[in-house]
């Protein structure tokens, strides 16, 4: 077993999407300003690269997010995810979300801030939306549909192969990426890290970074953190003692199909999503009303079935402040998602397109899922929570946001604030910038 070093100027803990991405831009950001190198940062996993959330996610890249401080790091997501398209086994799909006409204003919102960003979209309504539905999947079930966006650049990347590739690259820049590591805790003068302790021994450092996913309220803890927050809105409104940390299920799985999923003209379809928050999933074989609203994504998935087969998902389910993250994910008998989502997901497959009339039958009947600890209000905090410790939480928003560990290293090697982090601020709770409730049952929007 190799040893820990007795230092390092950054300690990364947590070979996530946002631990790995933030250790490679790291190190190119410090040899390019000659103030040092990937030999200056460790990255620490008390598993492996990926065993996280990472791992497992959907792997979408995807900007339909209401709160439109999410779009610049979208894009700056995209320009990572496009590095290396081969290395991170990006698909550059598009992605097509479809509404009700209560969301048309978010839609509108959501289109005009994307193209103001770089981030090219089409919206699409009434009529209009039909036809361009349509004319990618002949099948498509319209009715209820009243307003498309379509997202040009987005697409979707195989876990397992992107995580493989974020650790090459840190290898590549010199950065040490120990496995089998669990951080034990912290020893601190003040508000200062000086060392961080682990089952193999302490490291003294000069920055931590925390790209933890479900683990972070477990260290949160260590750091001597409250769990409880005030929350003060724009509109001077307050939220006392709201947890800082609440845990949801991932609702998660994957299907067979019969024949490829392709478009109209035989290629691969761009990522379909469905919001219809007045519409609810109803079996058309069997008539079975199966969920009181519509939220359901799937994406093209053979990287994942090893067969022609796709993977989407739901709404997670809320679990509460506290929850058992050992073991993680499909490991763990309490997070698998069960029939209830099985047959939602199913019947709204068929529900929307008659090619997936009988896909119940095609269900992977196997352990999937996972859990993630969101914010207060459902969006990262990306910021220092200590004189020398980093924080970056993505509220499970985290596999697509390639782009915050490239701004990260580039505020970390510099110094100077980075713009597109600062609404992702811890301060914002006691500020009055906390963000507010979007208009969608899920959490991730």
């Amino acid at each position: 077993m190799t040893p820990l070093p007795a230092s390092a100027g950054f300690v990364i803990i947590g070979a996530g999407i946002h631990g790995l991405s933030t250790a490679w831009h790291l190190a190119m950001e410090l040899k390019a300003k000659g103030k040092g190198s990937g030999a200056d940062i460790v990255v620490l996993d008390k598993s492996a690269p990926g065993a996280g959330a990472s791992g497992i996610a959907c792997g979408l890249l995807r900007g339909f997010y209401m709160t439109e401080a999410m779009h610049p790091l979208i894009r700056h997501s995209l320009d990572v995810w496009t590095y290396d398209r081969v290395t991170f086994g990006f698909q550059q799909v598009g992605y097509v979300s479809c509404g009700e006409k209560n969301q048309l204003p978010d839609y509108e919102r959501i289109h005009k801030s994307q193209n103001a960003n770089d981030y090219p979209s089409d919206l699409y309504t009434g009529k209009e939306a039909a036809v361009f539905l349509r004319k990618i999947w002949p099948d498509l079930n319209v009715n209820g549909i009243d307003v498309v966006l379509h997202e040009k650049m987005s697409g979707y990347s195989g876990t397992r192969q992107a995580m493989r590739g974020l650790a090459e690259k840190c290898e590549e820049h010199g950065v040490r990426i120990y496995s089998g590591v669990e951080v034990t805790g912290y020893d601190m003068t003040g508000d200062v890290v000086k060392k961080v302790r682990t089952n193999r021994g302490d490291i003294a450092c000069d920055a931590v970074v925390l790209g933890l996913g479900a683990w972070t309220p477990r260290h949160w803890a260590m750091l001597g953190l409250s769990d409880k927050i005030d929350c003060r809105y724009a509109d001077g409104a307050v939220a006392k003692a709201k947890d800082m940390w609440t845990y949801w299920r991932l609702v998660e799985g994957e299907v067979l199909v019969d024949e490829p999923y392709l478009t109209s003209e035989k290629k691969d379809p761009p990522i379909f999503k469905a919001e219809l928050m007045n519409t609810p999933v109803v079996d058309p074989t069997t008539g079975k009303k199966e969920g009181d609203f519509t939220y359901v994504y799937w994406k093209y998935a053979a990287e994942r079935t090893r067969a022609p087969g796709i993977q989407g998902g739901s709404v997670p389910v809320k679990i509460g402040p506290s929850a058992m993250v050992d073991p993680y994910g499909h490991a763990s008998d309490l997070y698998q998602s069960g029939d209830a989502f099985r047959d939602y997901f199913c019947a709204a497959m068929a529900m929307f397109m008659t090619r997936f009339k009988d896909i119940r039958k095609n269900y992977i009947e196997r352990r999937n899922g996972g859990i993630g600890a969101f914010t207060p209000d459902n969006l990262p905090v990306i910021d220092w929570i200590k004189d020398n410790v980093y924080l970056i939480a993505d509220s499970n928003h985290g596999y697509k946001l390639t782009g915050v560990g490239k701004l990260v290293a580039h505020h970390l090697a510099t110094g100077d604030p980075v713009g597109e982090l600062a609404p992702f601020g811890f301060s914002r709770y006691a500020q009055g910038r906390t963000f507010g409730k979007t208009n969608s049952n899920s959490p991730w929007v």
